[in-house]
């Protein structure tokens, strides 16, 4: 590639909003958006934790801003946006990474659990882009965290897997509207399967607590192969798919979904 190609991958210039970025893969995210060039709104729940990911960027030099956000309340969504164009004087990406896991079988699940899963996964992230389509402008770049769940089923997870679907078709819809209302918002989705983290542990054992799995080994054994590169993902490799999307490398790319699942759903 030349130099000039190259240069489409970098986010210089730009400022970033990231939720759930106190651990996992919006950690990862949001180190990397700053590696990229890109100002980042660390923001989540966790504020010792965001504040070491801030603290971790802006020793590598980046520049970095902790702001608590529940993105279940509008008015801290709010807050969060005007703090993005007060500190660093606008908003071009957003990355709706925050989302929790539960689990289940169908006959089992109470209304409140659900209930509570879909306010995060779901209204976190029409909050997010509600917001945020509202100060970006042109050339600006949604991405949403969705995953394989969103696609194909697996047992005991019927919350997660309707919060992921929800999410990959409203990423379809505000991309279509966005565009149709000539803004130059693009709007993208990403999908992992499995990933070494707290909530891919989790998702592991969760088959063993619902007895639908010996032990962890055999659980983890069995997700594994499942997997045709034979191993989980890492939140490095989720973070290099959403600095694709955010960045000019695709900006001929919205309403589009970017599958990193290891082989997961090819086979």
């Amino acid at each position: 590639m030349s130099a000039g190609t190259m240069s489409r991958f970098r986010l210089d210039g730009r400022v970033a909003l990231v939720t759930g970025a106190a651990r996992g893969i919006g950690a990862a995210v949001a180190e990397a958006m700053a590696e990229a060039g890109a100002a980042v709104v660390v923001t989540d729940r966790l504020e010792d934790q965001g504040q070491a990911t801030v603290r971790r960027i802006k020793d590598q030099g980046g520049k970095a801003l902790f702001v608590t956000l529940d993105v279940t309340v509008e008015d801290q969504w709010e807050a969060a946006v005007a703090a993005a164009q007060q500190h660093f004087g606008g908003l071009d990406v957003l990355v709706n990474n925050a989302g929790v896991e539960t689990a289940a079988l169908l006959t089992e699940c109470t209304f409140e659990a659900f209930r509570s899963l879909m306010d995060v996964n779901v209204t976190g992230v029409f909050l997010g882009m509600k917001h945020a389509a509202r100060v970006m402008k042109a050339g600006a770049s949604i991405v949403n965290l969705s995953s394989v769940a969103g696609m194909i089923g697996t047992p005991a997870h019927i919350a997660y897997h309707a919060s992921k679907g929800a999410v990959r078709t409203m990423t379809k819809a505000a991309a279509v509207e966005l565009a149709k209302l000539g803004t130059g918002i693009r709007v993208n989705s990403v999908h992992p399967a499995i990933v070494d983290t707290e909530m891919g542990s989790n998702f592991v054992q969760d088959f063993v607590t619902l007895g639908l799995a010996p032990d962890y080994a055999s659980a983890e054994a069995d997700i594994k192969a499942a997997h045709l590169l034979g191993r989980f993902g890492t939140p490095s490799d989720i973070a290099g798919a959403v600095i694709y999307l955010a960045s000019d490398a695709t900006a001929w790319m919205t309403g589009s979904e970017l599958v990193i699942d290891g082989g997961f759903t090819a086979a």
